[in-house]
């Protein structure tokens, strides 16, 4: 979602951020993967692979992804350039930076298990040797976490703010280019590593212009529906 990642990243320049991270699926479900992968890779400093990329890239057999997601894999897998094949060849599903550990899914999965409920991010945050981990996949902006010995965890809308010492706590930022917690803008999260403030935002883009990519290219009409519903 071209439209939604331009926004996102004029939002985070705006902030003055010292890096962009990514968590993975920079292709997928959206008509112009070689911008989409082209852009992060120059402004990331540290890139996932996503389960999308995998499939695209040839490292997951397309079988298993069905209806819309298959399709829109095949056609992806049709367009894309080689240098955008290159930079998806090169991706990880796991990774770490400044302490902080990344997934795409999960730490047990960094590929396939969605951290959705409590007892899954319980036995993840268990399993988590650092004091903060983020993860995507799910779509859904996310935390959980220990504040002492109490448990805390649920949805992060927008504008919430979270304190993650001393933790562990593991967050997920939603998803840029296809929400789907209710709230059609992009969502992305700001981390501050030095005081562990975490603040989820979102920020409007021409979900229209996106809509029209999508039809223009041929892809499934339902990906484009879905993007006016955050779902």
């Amino acid at each position: 979602n071209l439209a939604a990642l331009e926004a996102v990243l004029e939002a985070v320049d705006v902030h003055g951020v010292d890096e962009v991270w990514c968590l993975g699926d920079l292709v997928g479900y959206g008509p112009q993967p070689d911008e989409c992968v082209a852009l992060v890779d120059r402004r990331s400093a540290v890139c996932l692979a996503g389960n999308h990329d995998l499939v695209v890239s040839g490292a997951i057999s397309s079988s298993v992804f069905t209806h819309d997601a298959g399709a829109a894999a095949a056609w992806t897998r049709g367009v894309i350039t080689p240098p955008t094949q290159e930079v998806l060849d090169r991706l990880q599903p796991s990774g770490e930076r400044h302490g902080v550990e990344l997934y795409h899914a999960s730490i047990r999965d960094p590929v396939w298990e969605y951290v959705i409920d409590d007892r899954t991010a319980a036995i993840c945050l268990e399993k988590q040797g650092s004091r903060l981990s983020l993860v995507g996949h799910s779509h859904v902006p996310l935390a959980y976490g220990y504040d002492g010995d109490t448990f805390l965890g649920g949805m992060a809308g927008a504008d919430t703010e979270l304190a993650t010492m001393p933790g562990p706590f593991l967050l997920n930022p939603g998803s840029v280019g296809q929400p789907r917690d209710g709230d059609p803008r992009a969502a992305y999260l700001l981390l501050d590593l030095e005081s562990g403030a975490a603040r989820w935002r979102r920020v409007d883009y021409d979900v229209q212009e996106a809509q029209r990519a999508i039809r223009e290219a041929g892809l499934p009409l339902r990906l484009g529906a879905r993007l006016a519903e955050g779902r």
